[in-house]
């Protein structure tokens, strides 16, 4: 259908086995997103894009280590190994995921001062990407997501997709959490009472 698009999250070699933030099996759901691709009739992909020194990571807060937790002007915030640095192989997209059908490239988490999970808004949940206003304009009303990591940047483009009035649906076949504290169950429960359809 016309008005429908796939958005693939973060299918980056940083959030897979061997780079800097590895989910666990984030390389396995490559063959599954790779088939939704083939089916979609219009992809969109998201791409983690951090300027060196970028507020997330802990090395730019002495004393901070990875996946603790700050505060920050726009709230709380987790400290992050660094990871998808501009132009960094890190940052690339997996060597096996057959994306160039895709019809738009947004890149986030690129403002130093304020990190960015979802395709939607940066984390002060009011600084647009512009997504939801390229997509009204192209008459796309069903969206549905899979990429990395579930509990994170699917979880939180997901409800940001869906306050936005798009119909909205998580593939969990095609997604891999990065389980944080029970993060995973948590943000799955989340993404159904805000009425994302997750299966």
């Amino acid at each position: 259908m016309a008005e429908d698009a796939l958005i693939v999250i973060d299918m980056q070699n940083d959030f897979c086995p061997g780079g800097a933030l590895a989910v666990e099996g984030g390389d396995e759901i490559v063959p599954v997103v790779n088939r939704l691709i083939e089916r979609a009739r219009h992809v969109i992909l998201t791409q983690d894009w951090h300027p060196p020194g970028h507020s997330s990571f802990a090395s730019s807060h002495p004393g901070k280590a990875p996946f603790e937790t700050i505060s920050m002007p726009y709230g709380e915030q987790t400290l992050w190994p660094e990871h998808c640095v501009q132009g960094s192989a890190g940052a690339d997209f997996h060597p096996g995921l057959r994306w160039t059908s895709a019809e738009l490239v947004v890149r986030k988490g690129f403002r130093a001062e304020i990190d960015s999970y979802s395709a939607f808004f940066e984390n002060d949940h009011k600084t647009p990407t512009g997504l939801a206003g390229y997509l009204r304009e192209r008459g796309i009303t069903k969206l549905q997501l899979c990429g990395l990591a579930t509990d994170f940047c699917v979880a939180f483009s997901a409800l940001d997709a869906v306050a936005q009035g798009f119909s909205t649906s998580v593939v969990l076949d095609a997604c891999r959490g990065i389980d944080l504290n029970g993060s995973l169950a948590a943000m799955i429960e989340r993404m159904r009472q805000a009425g994302v359809q997750v299966g």
